[in-house]
């Protein structure tokens, strides 16, 4: 059973490159797929660099939208989510991540940071729902409505829609492993402005009617 790498990204030029390193390594991951989201910076450029596959969208759709565009393209039953502003990914750390979907354990992991940055560290530990680091079955992505416009929501999307339909999971720690905070990229006010604007994303997934999220 193989697997397809999904990488959303929105100007990560200074990060893609060292994710697709490690990527190409991992024999079972056979397909990886790019989502450039309307980036302006050199991320696609970088990208198109590997043999993978480049989704270089126009313009910015949000990042559920730009993992919609990579599920549309995705070849095999399982895929694996990361997001492109990592640093420290290992092979270890994506082999921890896919082999219980894989071998049928689970049906979806969810990475959290271990041992990086105190910062991030704390983050995922009080909200592992907003991991962007996953494994899952297709066939659940497929069955999850409106997975596009849920924007920086989607990952408390597919966790809402785990906790609703009983899926498995589990959560994996990804030992040294931390990312580049928004404040880091974008500076300080700049950085808390797109983070109040994530959460934000985050609250409107939270009071949409669970109804929508049952298994058809």
């Amino acid at each position: 059973m193989c697997i397809t790498a999904i990488i959303p990204a929105y100007n990560e030029e200074q990060t893609i490159g060292s994710i697709l390193d490690c990527l190409i390594h991992v024999e079972i991951i056979t397909q990886i797929i790019v989502v450039s989201d309307g980036s302006t910076d050199e991320t696609a450029a970088v990208a198109a660099r590997y043999d993978i596959e480049l989704i270089d969208l126009s313009e910015n759709v949000g990042k559920g939208g730009a993992m919609k565009a990579g599920i549309e393209r995705c070849i095999n039953d399982n895929i694996l989510f990361l997001d492109a502003d990592l640093i420290g990914l290992t092979t270890q750390h994506v082999n921890d991540l896919i082999m219980p979907v894989i071998s049928n354990d689970v049906d979806m992991t969810i990475g959290i940071f271990k041992n990086g940055r105190m910062v991030t560290d704390l983050a995922q530990k009080v909200t592992p729902y907003l991991s962007g680091q996953r494994a899952i079955k297709k066939v659940l992505l497929d069955k999850i409505p409106n997975i596009d416009i849920s924007r920086y929501g989607v990952e408390v999307a597919l966790t809402k829609f785990a906790d609703k339909n009983s899926i498995r999971t589990k959560e994996v720690y990804l030992e040294d492993m931390t990312h580049v905070t928004k404040e880091e990229k974008l500076g300080i006010i700049k950085g808390m402005h797109a983070r109040f604007k994530m959460y934000w994303d985050i609250v409107k997934v939270f009071s949409n009617d669970d109804s929508e999220e049952q298994i058809k």
